[in-house]
């Protein structure tokens, strides 16, 4: 079977292009569109259960592991965190009862991995992690973002969003300039920003994020020159 774990195909390419991975996370919103549409949340999306079919001339994403998905009905459902909570939402840490919103969180975090190769909130411990979470404490360093559209970031922040309620649908997802064919301002997302020998153990467990100390340094670095177009920043409306 010539599948393969989508971030693990992504990682492999020389030169990996913010429209390709901007066609990847659509491909996974279409996808998670339809479970949404029969009112069930997956609650388990992570790199692991996204896979590509390599076996037709487009390759196209596959979500896999259903073993967790949960019909959100009337009756509060609350989800059991199990394993690493890297891509976790605030309510399952919390304990509180988890939504169709809840995927949209993962998915915010899936996309800031494949555009940079760190992940937002990982830490040195799960409960570090968990607190990162809870309190929503990431940023877009400079040292891994001064080549990632703003248009990009823009769609990373309008989905982790700590409160549920305003987190966009998936088909409010779909309508963002980011993710439509036409969109011209794409970047590329140059390996430099991305250490290469960390590129595969980034597909296995994602590079932690910098540290504080490393953000105050970041921030006073020079802009790279990345000869790209930025955008401004377009806001999801909530449904």
């Amino acid at each position: 079977m010539e599948d393969g774990r989508l971030l693990d195909y992504l990682m492999n390419h020389d030169e990996l292009m913010e429209e390709k991975v901007a066609f990847y996370i659509r491909d996974i919103m279409s996808a998670l569109q339809y479970l949404h549409s029969c009112r069930v949340a997956h609650l388990d999306l992570k790199p692991e259960n996204l896979m590509i079919d390599l076996r037709i001339p487009l390759p196209r994403v596959k979500i896999i592991d259903l073993e967790d998905a949960m019909p959100i009905t009337g009756h509060y459902y609350i989800h059991q965190l199990l394993g690493n909570p890297e891509f976790a939402a605030p309510e399952i840490i919390k304990g509180t009862p988890v939504s169709l919103a809840t995927d949209i969180w993962s998915l915010g975090v899936l996309s800031y991995v494949a555009l940079s190769g760190v992940s937002p909130f990982l830490d040195e411990s799960s409960e570090e992690t968990c607190v990162n979470i809870c309190r929503v404490d990431y940023s877009f360093p400079l040292e891994y973002f001064a080549c990632v559209s703003q248009a990009a970031q823009d769609f990373v922040r309008a989905t982790l969003q700590e409160d549920a309620r305003w987190r966009p649908t998936v088909a409010t997802c779909l309508l963002h300039p980011w993710l439509q064919p036409y969109y011209s301002n794409y970047s590329k997302v140059s390996p430099g920003h991305n250490p290469p020998g960390d590129l595969h153990r980034k597909t296995q467990t994602s590079e932690r994020r910098p540290s504080a100390a490393q953000h105050q340094e970041l921030h006073h670095q020079p802009q790279h020159d990345c000869h790209m177009m930025d955008v401004a920043p377009h806001s999801l409306p909530v449904n």
